[in-house]
């Protein structure tokens, strides 16, 4: 097992459970920071920041690293959205020039926290879409039924003119 810094404690406990269930289960898989990032297509440094609470890990992260371990996404995925709803943010560079106030103003704000951190787009080489086939043009299989109907009725005056040919 790895020996973690602990978590600040300023983070909030839903932040800090995610990040000790990430930790648990990358100690499971037995791999170092660099050999995980290997098999996740996300760097030793990257990892570092999401296991020890600096950065959310984004969504394809955690999917990759629940494949590694071999446990079910979607818990460690349900983990992560409780996780990113209290995230600290960090501090905005420059200052808005009004904020809003009230009940209604804070339930927006917090809307907009949860939306802060976007998910990475990127994707590992084996979960990209394969490429969707060019759709065929309309009218092709009507094409193909008219060849055969030609193709019948040749054979059918073909058979015809040899039957009358040889009578």
């Amino acid at each position: 097992m790895s020996a973690w810094q602990p978590l600040p404690d300023e983070l909030p406990p839903e932040v800090q459970h995610f990040v000790e269930q990430l930790r648990l289960l990358k100690d499971r898989t037995g791999l170092s920071l660099v050999a995980l990032g290997a098999r996740t297509a996300y760097s030793k440094s990257s990892w570092q920041r999401y296991l020890n609470g600096t950065q959310p890990p984004p969504r394809q992260a955690v999917v990759a690293l629940c494949r590694v371990a071999g446990e079910d996404a979607a818990r460690f995925g349900a983990l992560r959205e409780l996780a990113l709803r209290a995230w600290p943010r960090p501090a905005p560079q420059t200052v808005p020039p009004s904020q809003p106030t009230g009940p209604r103003a804070a339930g927006e704000q917090g809307e907009d926290r949860a939306e802060a951190y976007e998910d990475d787009p990127t994707l590992p080489w084996w979960d990209t879409p394969a490429d969707e086939p060019a759709p065929r043009p309309p009218g092709r299989i009507a094409l193909y039924a008219a060849l055969a109907v030609l193709t019948a009725l040749i054979l059918v005056a073909a058979a015809l003119i040899g039957a009358v040919t040889l009578a």
